[in-house]
């Protein structure tokens, strides 16, 4: 959530993707939407409300679902994930934080201690409404734009196991692979940028 302080009890599925289709709306030319993690789920969400403006979807370990399929339950299935288990409810219900003690592991494993250094203080509770809300998706919409995938084979968080099993499911082309953690944004800069620049 970066610095936004946006009551999470106020956060969904549906309001992450109209501040997202906005900005989208807002812009010239068509977009390339990239969507790391949980927010696969948003930009596919986007691209069923706008697919003339969409240009492209990228999935970064992200979670590439079919109508009907949330988060939560993906998750749930994947027995690579150290998420599911290690995750603490907020004492308001409307949140989720992972244990301290795995949060290096689940996030941040192929990094070195400055980028850990640098990323764990920034993380903030999750809102759980979004992550339990199921994607409502169409053929004659969404699965008009084009779609390219990240997979990340040593992700803690979304298994490579569960990445490759969505894409079965819901193909991209390009396909492209880095050899390391949930947040190669951090771990593997160079690389990422390279490749999503040439998309």
């Amino acid at each position: 959530m970066g610095d936004d302080r946006t009551d999470p009890a106020t956060i969904t599925l549906a309001s992450w993707t109209r501040f997202v289709a906005e900005l989208v709306a807002a812009q010239r030319e068509r977009v390339i939407l990239v969507g790391h993690s949980r927010a696969g789920a948003i930009i596919s969400q986007v691209a069923e409300a706008l697919p003339e403006r969409i240009l492209r979807l990228v999935y970064l370990s992200g979670y590439l679902l079919p109508a009907g399929r949330s988060v939560a339950a993906e998750a749930r299935e994947d027995a690579g994930s150290l998420i599911p288990a290690n995750m603490i409810p907020g004492a308001a219900g409307v949140t989720c934080s992972l244990k301290p003690g795995i949060v290096s592991a689940a996030f941040y494993g192929t990094c070195n201690a400055v980028e850990r250094a640098y990323a764990i203080p920034r993380l903030s509770a999750e809102p759980l409404k979004p992550l339990a809300a199921a994607v409502r998706v169409t053929a004659a919409r969404f699965e008009t734009v084009p779609r390219a995938y990240v997979e990340c084979t040593a992700d803690q968080a979304v298994s490579i196991a569960a990445q490759r099993r969505m894409q079965d499911a819901l193909p991209c082309d390009p396909v492209f692979t880095l050899d390391c953690d949930h947040s190669p944004f951090l771990s593997r800069p160079a690389e990422l940028a390279r490749l999503l620049g040439g998309l």
